[in-house]
């Protein structure tokens, strides 16, 4: 057998008994056996750097170092979850999906796959011909960092599928430290007189970002996939994807069921709730999801989170401890939150010094006086709260009353009729809310500024070079370089950046100059629905009002912020230095505007398109989607399998409908004027 034989025969045995031993639990050798062949793998690979591969077993022992993780867009988004907390929030959930499912269907039952909810690092592993191309964080859903060479170190993370498997898709999963390792790595620190990590979870997410990969694979993180995502895929219920997972390669933990209604559901989760300690991995709760993947697609998505799944969080942890201080902190906005200080407390895992009060009534239902002993417990398992004060203590101490001034600024509080938080109205010359603006202004969603982070921008504050969000597009090269820690290339880096911001469309450009409750769902809707500032600054409480998604406290937000001369001269200045201030659009795209203007409901299931294909299509078209038929829907595009109840509403109020058939006869229409 040549040397070159000897490698690809290697290969093929490595892989073979990494499978076996890492994804069935089966090995058919001894570790010391396996050490020898990746042994005599390695030596040959050295001496024939010709026969390189990048999806050899090797790769999993890492030594690759990333000073720098690339940040990429997901192919396809990444949701989080919304929560439930209790079984009437889950049947609530429950109950809206089935009503959707039969007046979309006329079916009267729905499946709802049960799965442990892993308390990890969300990951998108993207395949390209059932090799594994490339490794995204989740990051904000939209985008995250590339750690693909970090990824390629875990070893139940294929690096090449073993069965029919689609040519392109994405598989989501979970990266954890089994409660087992999490413990040896720990002693190991110990030992070392290192300090010791908290929690299982956030070691897994830190691991991925370790710029070596060698110490990555020392780690023995665990991959585990709860789903896929991409266009024409096999599969019809979430719970053949994970049977195709194992398939695939991947190791699929055994605990998942599908549940033919609510009590089996409920059933399922009280049995876990009793019995996540003794799992070797920890978890947080049980994931629910609509199990056809076809119903899936009926129920679609809200701007935040599918309405196909509910993530079931198990009671939270609490403690007690003492409330030290209160201090108050000043938002980009004005909002003043409250922040309860407190003697240091072990909580799931965390060490918790500081939990939010959120505001004024908060404080005040509790109670709360400076040195009383309270509860604490993580909302959802992350952001630690105060909950109650523990009763009967003897004595009680000062009261604490909410401040009436600006900590910062010195400026009377102001509060909102209707609304909870207290604002410091003086939003031109506070500092918080100055640096807090320019930040927003920069950050990656908005105008995605290289070279500005938050300690350069409160530098450029400080040293009275900017104030306003315009100022940054006055800033010169020689004012910049006499700074502490700005060097030329820091310099250019900056300029370059604040130069390519002209260039970011008008959605981002509207979410940037911080309009309050506009976030950027909503400033994608009003930059769509308006095409400009100019027009979206005339426009009146009932037309903004009308628009889906937009309700009152967004609507009087947008009228008060257009209405301040500080706003109206800062949009001036931003102009004159070419931002864009409205959508641009070709004359091809102009004159496809088919659906300009129309509310539109798509219903029923459809042999050439996927909903999610037929929404996005019909944004293009200047359309809007709308979930369910009123008076004001202007249109239904009907597919096969609609629901009874819907097509007689439609027929009711007179809405004109359109086949599959009628719409790409349109669309060819539109082709050929083109």
């Amino acid at each position: 057998m040549t040397e070159r034989e000897e490698i690809q025969e290697l290969r093929k045995e490595i892989q073979i008994h990494n499978h076996k031993y890492y994804i069935l639990d089966q090995p058919e050798i001894s570790d010391y056996e396996f050490d020898l062949k990746l042994k005599r793998l390695e030596e040959l690979e050295r001496l024939h750097p010709e026969l390189y591969d990048e999806y050899s077993p090797t790769v999993r022992v890492g030594g690759s170092v990333t000073k720098n993780f690339e940040n990429k867009n997901h192919p396809n988004r990444m949701y989080s979850l919304d929560n439930a907390y209790s079984y009437e929030e889950l049947e609530t959930w429950y109950r809206r999906c089935l009503n959707t499912i039969k007046d979309e269907t006329g079916r009267e039952q729905i499946e709802i796959s049960c799965e442990l909810k892993y308390d990890g690092a969300s990951i998108n592993l993207i395949y390209e011909n059932g090799k594994l191309s490339s490794a995204i964080t989740r990051g904000d859903g939209f985008q995250g960092d590339v750690v693909t060479a970090n990824i390629k170190t875990v070893r139940t993370v294929p690096l090449e599928l073993r069965e029919d498997f689609p040519a392109s898709f994405e598989i989501r999963g979970e990266v954890i430290l089994e409660k087992s390792e999490f413990e040896r790595i720990n002693s190991e620190r110990s030992n070392l007189g290192l300090a010791t990590y908290m929690n299982p979870r956030n070691t897994a997410s830190g691991s991925l970002k370790l710029q070596d990969s060698g110490e990555v694979a020392k780690r023995k993180l665990t991959c585990l996939p709860y789903a896929v995502a991409g266009e024409n895929l096999p599969f019809k219920t979430q719970i053949e994807v994970l049977e195709s997972l194992a398939a695939f390669g991947f190791k699929i933990p055994d605990h998942y069921r599908s549940c033919k209604n609510l009590n089996e559901v409920q059933d399922f989760i009280a049995y876990w709730a009793e019995r996540k300690n003794n799992l070797p991995f920890e978890i947080d709760g049980i994931v629910l999801k609509v199990n056809a993947l076809e119903d899936q697609e009926l129920l679609g998505a809200t701007s935040k989170s599918p309405r196909w799944a509910l993530a079931y969080k198990f009671e939270s942890e609490n403690a007690i401890t003492r409330l030290v201080d209160v201090v108050y902190q000043v938002g980009r906005t004005g909002a003043i939150t409250p922040v309860a200080q407190l003697e240091p407390v072990l909580l799931a895992g965390t060490i918790v010094k500081r939990a939010s009060l959120h505001n004024k009534d908060q404080i005040d239902k509790l109670g709360l006086c400076f040195n009383d002993r309270v509860y604490v417990e993580k909302g959802g398992e992350i952001i630690p709260k105060i909950v109650a004060v523990v009763s009967g203590e003897s004595e009680r101490n000062e009261r604490v009353n909410f401040i009436e001034h600006c900590p910062e600024c010195e400026t009377p509080l102001s509060r909102i009729e209707g609304e909870a938080q207290h604002y410091c109205p003086n939003t031109e010359y506070c500092p918080p809310q100055i640096k807090g603006r320019i930040q927003h202004f920069i950050s990656r969603n908005a105008m995605d500024i290289d070279g500005l982070g938050s300690e350069t921008v409160s530098q450029l504050v400080d040293e009275g070079l900017i104030n306003r969000i315009e100022d940054l597009y006055q800033l010169k090269a020689e004012e910049l370089i006499v700074l502490d820690r700005m060097a030329q290339k820091s310099v250019e880096n900056l300029l370059e950046g604040v130069s390519k911001s002209k260039n970011q469309p008008f959605a981002k450009v509207l979410f940037g100059i911080g309009i309050r409750h506009v976030g950027q769902t909503v400033a994608k809707t009003l930059a769509k629905e308006f095409k400009s500032i100019d027009q979206l600054s005339q426009a009146t409480l009932d037309e903004l009002v009308a628009i889906n998604e937009i309700g009152p406290r967004i609507a009087e937000s947008v009228l008060s912020f257009f209405a301040l001369e500080p706003n109206q001269i800062t949009i001036e200045r931003l102009k004159q230095e070419g931002l864009n201030f409205e959508v641009i659009q070709n004359d091809q795209a102009q004159k496809k505007q088919l659906f300009e203007g129309k509310s539109i409901v798509v219903s029923g299931v459809f042999s050439n398109f996927s909903r999610s294909e037929l929404k996005q299509l019909i944004e293009e078209l200047g359309g809007k989607n709308v979930s369910s038929i009123s008076s004001k829907t202007d249109l239904l595009i009907a597919g096969d399998q609609m629901g009874p109840a819907k097509k007689k509403k439609a027929e009711a109020l007179n809405i004109p409908m359109l086949s599959e058939i009628d719409l790409e006869n349109k669309l060819k229409e539109l082709s050929d004027q083109s």
